[in-house]
């Protein structure tokens, strides 16, 4: 694969490919600096629910009512119609030009918005009206009108991911990639109005679910003038598109399986600890649902919610964005039939996955408490809380690196047109994780919740980029094994920097303690791993802060 390489460097296009290497790497850290701030904003908001609803029955609702739509983004959204839909639009684009490219990309956004307007619809009625005339819990209630309140941010989010799927045909990331720190803006004056608004907490919650709906509907206008501003405004020659409509269609339904795995399985895990924790102020030997044991503390629900955020944070700031610039490149590469410049960006993807996932994921199980006390242990959420967050991080921390993964093998089997591989990994990887849930659940509690999705993510991860090898060919195993031979030194030297820094200042009471015993360790792992890293050639981590040649990708 070096010679094959080496050989596409030397033909007359080879400059170009250096052009493609340095774009990608534009836009990589483009994306990645928008990321950082929308997760930075995401972990405020984080941090002032925390404050004003600590982890209790109103977060515990609010957290599973708000995976509805969030799990809506990636079945209908972002995860499944964008896999389908952006090599049909590459597609368009490269045979038939711009013009037919509008029409299909009208054509799927009015299939969609009618879709998820029945789909809606057919959820609101009755949950309607059971909130009416059916008696239940207060906690149930509280669930189910959030659940209510929320379930139109489904139908706004998922025509803005559309609209963001064209934007990264045509090559603008800053917008799609700035919408999210939007939303956290929002939703920050949101629980500001809220806690000013009323004392009680479950009118508290329903305002800021309110809000959300209001952020949807600016992300949206936002994303549809940008589409129009770069050429492609919707047409009213759509109808011509319909068999293209059919093809993104029939394909949505396997790509919901396989690119919606992580939103399923936290799904599953959040009913499984809402089902069997012990009702806030209540008796401890049943859980929320009657004939279930109590086996998980009230809040555990939450106490997931936050921990998922955690270690979703280096996961989206660096695995999304690269599996974001990465798919419409590997699907013009497959659609002009370059199998090798392909295999190269999966090479380069699982290269960088190990580079930054790997020290990511020990750096949040080293300090997982003291940034859950920095960040979260405020106002309701209490010392307790924080512990038992802390636990849930630290059993998380494994995913990162396995979930970028996923996600860069997961786009290379989009790009070449086989959806059926990833959603029958993806089914197993579900049953493998409800089978580790229920049994983990029982001697661990929440964290054996978290350590199965932990477990059947790296599953899903390991058995994806195996299988995508039998298609484009023997990945070069080599520099991927080299790779992570250095960032295990890196990661190591990086570890010591960290406890060491742990130990001189551990985490006291006072905010400017819990700041230093984060900041410090944080900073002095970074510059310990960098400085490692630069000292015994390992390169990817350093892509994200300067320029590279194609050599340095495709090797």
């Amino acid at each position: 694969m070096a010679e094959q390489s080496q050989e596409s460097h030397q033909r007359p296009g080879g400059g170009d490919r250096t052009r493609e290497s340095r774009g990608l790497l534009a836009n990589l850290r483009i994306v990645s600096l928008c990321t950082l701030l929308s997760r930075v904003f995401g972990l405020c908001r984080d941090i002032a629910m925390a404050s004003l609803f600590g982890a209790g029955s109103v977060m515990d609702a609010f957290s599973l009512a708000f995976r509805v739509p969030n799990a809506a983004r990636k079945l209908f959204g972002e995860g499944a119609v964008t896999a389908a839909f952006l090599p049909v639009l590459v597609e368009t684009l490269t045979s038939s030009g711009r013009e037919k490219a509008r029409s299909v990309a009208t054509a799927v956004f009015v299939g969609l918005a009618e879709f998820l307007l029945l789909l809606t619809a057919a959820a609101l009625v009755p949950l309607l009206l059971a909130l009416l005339y059916l008696p239940m819990s207060p906690d149930l209630r509280l669930l189910l009108e959030l659940t209510a309140i929320l379930a139109p941010y489904t139908i706004l989010i998922c025509l803005t991911a559309q609209i963001c799927a064209v934007l990264h045909v045509l090559r603008e990331f800053f917008w799609p990639a700035f919408l999210p720190v939007l939303l956290n803006l929002i939703w920050i004056a949101a629980v500001a109005l809220a806690a000013y608004s009323s004392h009680d907490a479950r009118e508290q919650i329903q305002i800021v679910s309110w809000c959300v709906i209001v952020a949807g509907v600016v992300q949206l206008g936002i994303a549809a003038t940008v589409q129009s501003r770069c050429g492609l405004p919707p047409s009213p020659q759509w109808r011509e598109s319909l068999p293209e409509l059919r093809r993104v269609t029939l394909a949505v339904l396997p790509v919901i399986v396989g690119v919606t795995i992580a939103q399923v399985n936290a799904i599953i895990d959040s009913m499984i600890a809402w089902a069997v924790s012990a009702p806030e102020g209540g008796s401890s030997q049943g859980g929320r649902i009657a004939g279930l044991p109590a086996l998980v503390d009230s809040g555990t629900a939450a106490a997931l919610y936050f921990a998922q955020r955690m270690y979703q944070f280096p996961m989206g700031v660096f695995g999304v964005a690269l599996g974001t610039v990465l798919f419409p490149r590997l699907s013009e590469h497959i659609q002009r039939g370059q199998v090798s410049a392909a295999r190269d960006d999966i090479n380069f993807g699982i290269r960088m996955a190990l580079a930054i996932g790997l020290p990511s994921s020990v750096g949040l199980m080293l300090l997982a408490y003291p940034i859950t006390r920095l960040l979260f242990e405020h106002g309701q959420f209490n010392a307790a809380d924080a512990r038992l967050t802390s636990h849930m991080i630290a059993a998380y921390g494994p995913a990162v690196w396995s979930t970028i993964t996923l996600l860069i093998a997961q786009r290379g089997f989009y790009a070449a047109g086989d959806r059926i591989t990833p959603m029958n990994i993806g089914l197993v990887a579900v049953a493998a994780n409800l089978l580790l849930s229920l049994t983990l659940v029982v001697p661990a509690g929440g964290v054996g919740l978290a350590i199965a999705s932990t477990g059947s993510l790296t599953l899903q991860a390991v058995q994806t980029t195996l299988r995508l090898q039998r298609d484009l060919g023997r990945f070069d195993w080599h520099r991927v094994l080299v790779t992570g031979l250095r960032t295990v030194a890196a990661t190591a030297a990086m570890s010591v920097a960290v406890l060491v820094a742990l130990w001189l200042f551990p985490s006291g009471d006072a905010f400017a303690e819990r700041c230093l015993s984060v900041v410090l360790p944080v900073f002095a792992g970074a510059a310990v791993f960098m400085g490692t890293a630069r000292l015994i050639g390992l390169r990817e981590p350093w892509y994200l802060l300067r320029r590279a040649d194609s050599d340095d990708l495709a090797d």
